[in-house]
């Protein structure tokens, strides 16, 4: 089992930016690929980024790439999500998900076993 707890949500300007952590626990995280969704207001979930156990391979949504950068720390139990230049469309409500799978990166949010309870992020237009 797989605890994970986001944090570094806000209100933000747009060009901003910010930086969210996602705390696990278990020492299984480091085997795990891991995941940033968002939902906006009305909006399915959304795919945004996620990245692989060996913290080098990462995917991005285009919606989303070459602004937002995704990272882990395994000896810490973190993974975050540096975004910059921010939008109003990236408001939203953002959670890590974790994928026990040893597959190649997954973007669908079926596909992840555990989730955070999600930290909301708020670009002003």
């Amino acid at each position: 089992q797989v605890q994970l707890v986001e944090s570094g949500g806000g209100l933000v300007q747009a060009g901003g930016s910010l930086r969210l952590s996602c705390a696990a626990s278990g020492r299984t995280f480091r085997s795990y690929t891991m995941g940033w969704f968002r939902q906006a207001p009305g909006k399915e979930r959304e795919f945004v980024a996620a990245i692989f156990w060996d913290g080098v391979i990462t995917y991005y949504a285009d919606s989303v790439k070459g602004r937002f950068t995704i990272s882990r720390d395994n000896a810490k139990n973190t993974v975050y999500l540096q975004m910059n230049s921010l939008k109003p469309e990236d408001t939203a409500v953002y959670s890590c998900a974790a994928d026990r799978a040893n597959t190649p990166i997954r973007t669908m949010s079926y596909e992840y076993d555990y989730w955070g309870q999600g930290t909301q992020v708020t670009v002003p237009s």
